[in-house]
């Protein structure tokens, strides 16, 4: 890959690709509907929100939709927006450097105003920052940021920023070629924190824990700090039966990963007998004879030594 890989900016291979900061990766683009009623009901009745923020003539738009007003369907955004080389010159380079591989690894959102029916948004998008050569064990590159600027009548309504790893992939050595050698590599841990410790401590003793308000009595999952309903911060949590139904589902065709095992497999959105969601893998029926309404039952499935996770099975596969 030669030298100047890392380093400070301004020399090498690093200086060059420092140069890409903040220039844009496209013109202006413009969001193909203004911000509507019936896009906010549809997002609403998908993620089981019923806060009534959302709804009446004072509605506002859920903040976590603001990426989707940039989207551009099926017949993408090549009418609206003109893009830049900016984005792609910087691949090359990290590809001429060896870094020919992707993934994303993140990305974040920052709400700065209420987007309301009725308004045109417009949007921008730059490349913010690249970062010095990192180690991970997926191998050696460069974090890139790109940041999302998404403006609503001209007013900045919040940012988007998407990161990926742009790396070359670690060469594995001879010892963890050898025949003998236990390749299993180990399944992604989840994102364990004090908003949602309750429920991993729940899956260890083979219970779904799903959260009740102290103030309104409203059920809900994913685990939160406070109440979507009334805002009260006081909550328990309550046991689920484990029954419920597939509300809606996708399979998965991704490359192969080993720590996910074969696929194609089929990951459903699953509505509990009490009334909320959640996300998980239906087994124990072939990917393709999963349907919306097909009854479940949950089951934990040991995963490694550590590691279980709450499954949902929909039948004995026939």
């Amino acid at each position: 890959m030669g030298a100047g890989l890392g380093g400070r900016p301004g020399e090498g291979l690093y200086g060059r690709l420092k140069a890409y900061e903040g220039k844009a990766t496209g013109s202006v683009g413009i969001g193909k509907d203004l911000v509507n009623e019936p896009m906010i009901r549809h997002w609403c009745e998908a993620m089981g929100d019923t806060n009534p923020a959302y709804r009446g003539p004072d509605a506002i738009a859920p903040p976590t939709m603001l990426q989707a007003w940039t989207m551009g369907g099926l017949s993408g955004q090549s009418d609206r927006v003109d893009r830049s080389g900016a984005f792609d010159e910087l691949f090359a380079l990290l590809d001429g450097a060896g870094f020919t591989s992707v993934v994303a690894t993140d990305c974040e959102q920052e709400y700065v105003r209420e987007l309301r029916p009725g308004d045109r948004i417009t949007y921008d998008a730059v490349i913010e920052t690249v970062s010095d050569r990192k180690t991970t064990k997926l191998g050696t590159g460069h974090f890139v940021t790109t940041r999302m600027d998404i403006h609503a009548n001209g007013r900045l309504a919040g940012t988007h920023r998407f990161r990926m790893l742009k790396y070359a992939p670690a060469k594995r050595t001879s010892e963890e070629r050898s025949p003998g050698r236990d390749t299993r590599i180990e399944r992604p841990r989840p994102v364990v924190n004090r908003d949602n410790a309750g429920f991993w401590d729940g899956v260890a003793e083979h219970k779904l824990l799903i959260q009740k308000c102290d103030g309104c009595g409203e059920l809900r999952f994913p685990w939160l700090p406070g109440c979507n309903g009334c805002g009260a911060p006081e909550w328990h949590p309550v046991e689920a039966s484990g029954a419920g139904t597939v509300f809606s589902y996708v399979v998965m065709h991704h490359p192969p990963f080993p720590a996910f095992g074969p696929g194609p497999y089929a990951v459903g959105l699953i509505e509990l007998t009490e009334g909320v969601r959640m996300i998980s893998n239906v087994v124990g029926v072939p990917y393709d004879k999963v349907r919306i309404g097909m009854p479940v039952r949950l089951e934990f499935l040991r995963v490694d030594d550590e590691l279980e996770l709450p499954v949902f099975r929909g039948g004995d596969g026939d």
